[in-house]
């Protein structure tokens, strides 16, 4: 029978691999491989650490009955290995280079991390995770059935508590601190893109009379720029607040509703490690917001209904750092991965359009949300 995964390149194995990847996945003692195939997985959104997404399926005899299987396959590797890294001035390619974890991802899948995760989390099980050479590896998942289901509020709180959960477990923890320096990789993040990147653009008064821009953020462009001013200051603090396990991306996208058990199934964890505790509020608030998916008006209510459930996710583990201090935590993390590039500089180069208006209004809302935030935790 045929089988043609040519599109994988490199990150495939051989068809006895592929075999024994079945084989585990079913709990049997072996396989035998009738057909397979793979096809590129269609994805809307750049991520700079990632080569390729992949299914892989087909079928085989298990304990001598046909059995359909599919896996997911992601290469991931170096920054400098992405499209994107050729914008990086030349001065910079090393030290960017470096300050992107790429490796992160493969290391969670090759740990123990998913028999640490709190009750009502989840993470697919890797069937292999093998380096491809000194800047890229391969992971072969278990596919994830899952529901495409809409975020409630009633589901974000469930996922704030969780994270909440997540961050104060002490194995969770553990294992984060023992990951490595996501804190330093964020200052590396705030001092390479914030400073180089998102600064210069604030300080550039042509900025400010965008079509994009005019009109929509001119209430807040003098705290924002206040804010750019004493960027160090605001890095100093936050890190000088309690830290907890991070995953470091956990919008919506990143939390899938598995179809037959309650909870979350995690994935995508290329910025875990040890965080500023509230850190992943962040991107569960605004992970739909900023591409326009959500209207920003939903912030208050959202924040509203996600920060005492992930304050409840804390006392569960134990963790009983202050509500104040949570709450400033997150604020600043917001303030510094979301608030001060939260316009549209990424869109700036393109010809405006009635969509791109639409999402600049929806992130000055959210600017202005931000700043009060930080101005109410202060």
């Amino acid at each position: 029978m045929p089988h043609d995964r040519t599109v994988l390149g490199p990150a495939d194995v051989s068809d006895a691999e592929l075999a024994a990847m079945v084989a585990d996945h079913f709990g049997a003692p072996a396989a035998e491989l009738l057909e397979s195939s793979a096809e590129v997985m269609p994805y809307d959104i750049e991520a700079i650490t990632t080569g390729g997404r992949y299914w892989v399926g087909g079928s085989a005899l298990v304990d001598g009955a046909p059995r359909d299987f599919t896996f997911f396959v992601k290469v991931v590797h170096s920054f400098a290995r992405s499209p994107l890294f050729q914008l990086v001035p030349d001065q910079f390619r090393e030290w960017a280079a470096s300050s992107v974890p790429w490796r992160n991802e493969p290391m969670a899948y090759s740990s123990d991390l998913g028999d640490r995760l709190p009750a009502g989390l989840s993470m697919p099980r890797a069937l292999a995770v093998r380096e491809l050479d000194s800047e890229s590896a391969v992971l072969w998942l278990e596919r994830v059935d899952h529901l495409d289901p809409t975020w409630t509020l009633d589901r974000y709180a469930e996922a704030a508590h969780l994270m909440g959960r997540f961050a104060a477990n002490p194995r969770v923890h553990e294992l984060a601190r023992a990951t490595g320096t996501a804190q330093q990789r964020l200052r590396a993040y705030v001092e390479g893109r914030v400073r180089h990147n998102v600064l210069p653009v604030l300080r550039d008064e042509a900025t400010w009379s965008h079509p994009l821009v005019a009109g929509r953020y001119d209430d807040v462009r003098e705290p924002l720029l206040a804010h750019a001013d004493r960027l160090s200051d605001i890095v100093e603090e936050l890190f000088a607040l309690p830290v907890a396990a991070g995953h470091g991306d956990a919008c919506s996208r990143n939390l899938l509703v598995p179809r037959e058990r309650p909870g979350f199934v995690l994935i995508d964890y290329g910025f875990w490690g040890e965080l500023s505790i509230g850190f992943d509020l962040s991107q569960l608030l605004l992970g739909e917001v900023f591409p326009g998916e959500r209207p920003a008006t939903d912030l208050p209510s959202l924040e509203a209904a996600c920060f005492p459930a992930y304050i409840e996710g804390l006392r569960a583990e134990g963790c009983d750092v202050p509500v104040e201090q949570v709450r400033r935590a997150h604020a600043l993390a917001i303030l510094l991965f979301s608030g001060i590039s939260a316009l549209p500089i990424e869109h700036l180069h393109e010809e405006p359009t009635d969509e791109l208006y639409r999402i600049s209004a929806e992130r000055a809302f959210a600017a202005r949300w931000i700043l009060d935030l930080v101005a109410e935790t202060r």
